[in-house]
């Protein structure tokens, strides 16, 4: 009975023991098929640990063999052309880099990187791309670096980077942009974890200098810019020397490589450097006011002044230090200033005295930054620019010229008539009252004898000046040119004048009475 006990164990162990060959081998079949053994290494790659190296193969798709659990694959110097949603048929879910410079791709698909999530190193440079549609990564949500340099791109459009919300880094030089990227920074697509962006070495002309203002230190401290073909501008020469002033790497590390064109010049100058081209003192205190290292302020006005930092981060503690040598925390209130603790000064009722240079002092675990920034107080509306006055005085004159047009307008065509108008209506009722009177006239009225007037019977006599020709007169004027003339004659001469000349003549109401 025990030797039959034992007899059955060891067949249950063996069976148990080939169930489990059995399994494993059918398992190996099944990850080959899908995606590769775990362990086994591509015939044209070498395998260390998890990392796969399969360079200069000549490979123009990806080995189908790979091991899915790799972090780290070099598929540089292939023949890779195009990249589309089948290129790669596995999901990768442990690959964190992904090397393809120096092949021959020259377009990529969206959906491209669906099945490589979690990447967050991507080499794409050295490859014949000449743009890139939107959006074409946007599956690469964790991406951190993405080089892009030695290509042929001359465009890229404005969400081509759209969901990259983790991307620090970005390289794009050595292409023919002509355009800088402002949609990085500004905008729906904008990235705000971008700290350094190289755009060296292509074919920018200029840069947006009054938009990158609006852009925070902490990313404008990794814009390089050296090697373009800029023509040269007081505002981009204002610029570059406000980033050298506050030590920022792609300034200071390239001074020398930074040059422009004159317009009317061949010869290339260096933009980084005092007394550049006579640039006038307001060009460039405009430029220095709008990345905030000059501040103007009325006397009385409350200021506030950011202390923008190239290392803000959360754990970064502010101080400040006044003209005076006050040093100013967030902790308690001086006089009338006060800092918070996201870095900025507060000064209220500004006064003359407060004018000077303030030194924010930024510190953190890793580095500490001095930012120096100029304030003034003062009665700025009695110290306008010439431009600004000659722009006041030129809108003055023409703001007079046109009220006085207004009021010309309105005393012709809303006040009463004073001159030729009256007269005209004197003449009309002059010639009614003719018409109805008995002026001129030696027949007595028809009127009833109870309406008659006090005045029927009189005579009206119009005399016409006469001057005098007799020597000895001195040409006075004599209103009875002859003393025997009687008023029959007189009332007769005046019947003969006409009608514009009784107008003209003297007017009498008293009567005539002829000498007997």
């Amino acid at each position: 009975m025990p030797f039959f006990d034992s007899c059955l164990s060891k067949e249950l162990g063996n069976v148990h023991t080939k169930w489990k060959s059995t399994a494993y081998v059918f398992w190996l079949l099944i990850v080959s098929i899908v995606g590769g053994a775990p362990g086994a290494c591509p015939p044209a790659c070498i395998c260390a640990s998890d990392i796969v190296s399969c360079t200069n193969r000549n490979l123009s798709m990806v080995p189908r063999t790979i091991f899915k659990f790799i972090r780290k694959l070099d598929l540089s110097y292939n023949k890779i052309g195009f990249l589309d949603p089948d290129w790669f048929p596995v999901m990768f879910d442990k690959l964190h880099t992904l090397i393809l410079h120096h092949n021959t791709i020259s377009s990529i698909s969206g959906g491209s990187f669906s099945t490589l999530r979690n990447v967050k190193y991507l080499d794409l440079s050295s490859n014949n791309l000449r743009t890139l549609s939107n959006p074409v990564f946007q599956e690469l949500k964790l991406l951190e670096e993405l080089l892009l340099y030695n290509n042929h791109l001359t465009n890229i459009d404005p969400g081509a980077f759209g969901g990259l919300h983790k991307l620090q880094k970005l390289y794009l030089s050595n292409n023919t942009l002509a355009h800088f990227p402002l949609d990085l920074y500004i905008g729906r697509n904008k990235l705000s974890e971008l700290v350094l962006l190289d755009i060296s070495h292509n074919s920018l002309q200029s840069v947006p200098v009054q938009d990158l203002s609006l852009i925070s230190a902490r990313q404008l401290s990794g814009i390089y810019l050296h090697e373009n073909q800029f023509l040269c501008d007081c505002h981009l020469h204002t610029m570059l020397n406000f980033w050298y002033r506050r030590h920022f790497s792609p300034v200071v590390d390239f001074k020398s490589y930074y040059s422009c064109t004159l317009p009317s010049e061949s010869k290339k100058v260096h933009l980084i450097q005092e007394n550049f081209l006579n640039c006038s003192e307001s060009t460039v205190d405009e430029s220095y006011h709008a990345f905030g290292l000059l501040y103007e302020v009325q006397i009385g006005e409350r200021l506030v002044v950011h202390c923008d930092s190239k290392i803000a981060v959360k754990d970064t503690e502010f101080t400040w230090r006044s003209p005076e040598g006050k040093e100013l925390k967030p902790e308690k209130k001086t006089d009338h200033f006060r800092v918070f603790f996201n870095g900025s000064l507060e000064i209220e009722e500004a006064q003359i005295i407060d004018s000077g240079i303030y030194a924010c002092t930024a510190i953190n675990k890793l580095v500490n930054e001095t930012i120096d920034i100029r304030i003034t107080v003062g009665n700025f509306t009695s110290h306008k620019s010439h431009s600004h006055e000659a722009f006041n005085t030129a809108f003055t004159t023409l703001a007079a010229c046109v009220v006085s047009i207004i009021l010309v307008l309105l005393y012709l065509y809303l006040t009463p008539c004073r001159c030729w108008c009256k007269s005209k209506k004197n003449k009309r009722k002059l010639n009614q009252n003719s018409a109805h009177s008995s002026i001129l006239s030696a027949t007595p009225s028809h009127e009833p004898h109870g309406e008659r007037k006090s005045s029927t019977g009189k005579r009206v006599v119009f005399l016409e000046p006469v001057k005098e020709t007799e020597q000895g007169q001195n040409g006075k004027v004599r209103l009875i040119p002859n003393e025997n003339m009687t008023a029959d004659s007189i009332l007769k001469n005046s019947r003969s004048k006409s009608d514009s000349d009784s107008v003209n003549s003297v007017f009498s109401d008293a009567p005539f009475i002829a000498p007997v």
